[in-house]
């Protein structure tokens, strides 16, 4: 028996990946499938935007977006549910000219590496985006990214995992990892104790908090809470993902625009700052004037899972049968299929996949 502790996109990856090489599999969630991050995120696919990390780091979140497609036309094809998933570039916007030079200096770094970037002056930029607005000093174009509707993911992995014949305990209440000097014993869940000989802590935010792990194994996650809103978007007054000046945004295709997102290290706090969300979507706004007239339909907040050094941990521990994939931080929903693979491996003997 598999125990996989946590219910999100990266736990029910895993799940999915070792119950289709025929492993019996449970995946334990103190609350729901799908939730928190996985739930609360935007579904950015950005291993360029949003790298943090050099060359090498880039061109692995690259490849793992490859991996993704072939995930997704299997997830559908399977379930019926479509995720959405689209890969048509994102935007980056400059306001002033450091950022313009910022730009533009990385468009030519990429295309250096072979990677598909473009710059474009403001009036080249608002041909690729009408509604930008008089601000715009130019934008960058990273092709090879893009955008996936997370919650449409969460559905169809959940159903793609009970196809497979992974057992789904939802609401389980406070879950321990249970152990003794050696070896994982099995997981508690509320009063209930399920033996197991091998254990996947993927419980996102809460990883670092997982209760029965010993010290020497326990991994260090802190949570960063991301402020975000939709604006009800009845025409298509933006048709990719685009980076501006304090926000983002990334259009829906059922009509709503999500305006994101902040970084704040605040605990597990998830109460919505309106002051906050004001700021968001003053950006948004001030970047696009045309935004202006739209009402905010949805609010909301999220914990993202950051490692001391930004990537993850993703491997065996040098407790017996126990394993960790966390840490994720913004790469979390692009990660998911390529991590569920590389720890599928090693929890077959099959690979050393590791922080």
């Amino acid at each position: 028996m598999i125990v996989i502790i946590g219910a999100g996109l990266v736990g029910l990856s895993v799940a999915y990946e070792l119950a289709k090489r025929g492993a019996d599999v449970r995946v334990i969630e103190a609350s729901d499938s799908a939730a928190s991050a996985s739930w609360s995120g935007a579904g950015r696919l950005a291993p360029f935007t949003d790298s943090e990390g050099g060359d090498e780091q880039e061109n692995f979140l690259a490849t793992a977006l490859g991996l993704y497609q072939v995930f997704v036309k299997e997830l559908h094809k399977r379930t019926g549910v479509d995720p959405l998933l689209r890969i048509d570039g994102i935007i980056e916007v400059a306001h002033d000219e450091a950022t313009a030079t910022r730009l533009r200096d990385r468009v030519d770094a990429l295309t250096a590496r072979g990677i598909h970037a473009h710059w474009f002056e403001p009036d080249e930029a608002r041909r690729l985006e009408p509604s930008l607005g008089p601000a715009t000093l130019g934008a960058s174009l990273i092709e090879d990214e893009g955008q996936i509707d997370n919650r449409q993911l969460g559905r169809a992995l959940r159903m793609a995992c009970v196809a497979v014949g992974v057992e789904l305990v939802e609401q389980a209440g406070p879950v321990a990892l249970e152990a003794d000097e050696h070896k994982v014993l099995g997981v508690r869940a509320g009063l209930r104790l399920v033996a197991a000989d091998t254990v996947v802590n993927a419980a996102g935010a809460w990883a670092g908090e997982l209760a029965g792990v010993p010290p020497p194994v326990r991994v260090s996650i802190v949570p960063v809470k991301g402020q975000l809103l939709t604006l009800a978007m009845p025409d298509r007054l933006v048709t990719r993902l685009v980076h501006v000046p304090g926000a983002y945004l990334l259009p829906r295709t059922d009509g709503t625009l999500v305006v994101g997102e902040t970084a704040e290290e605040a605990g597990f706090d998830v109460r919505v700052d309106p002051a906050v969300t004001q700021r968001l979507r003053d950006a948004a706004v001030r970047a696009m004037p045309a935004l202006g007239e739209l009402a905010i339909s949805e609010t909301w907040a999220g914990l993202r899972p950051r490692s001391p050094n930004g990537l993850p941990f993703i491997g065996a521990t040098a407790l017996e049968g126990y394993f960790v994939a966390a840490g994720h931080y913004r790469n979390g929903i692009l990660l998911a299929p390529a991590t569920a693979v590389a720890l599928a491996n090693v929890i077959e003997g099959k690979g050393n996949a590791q922080q």
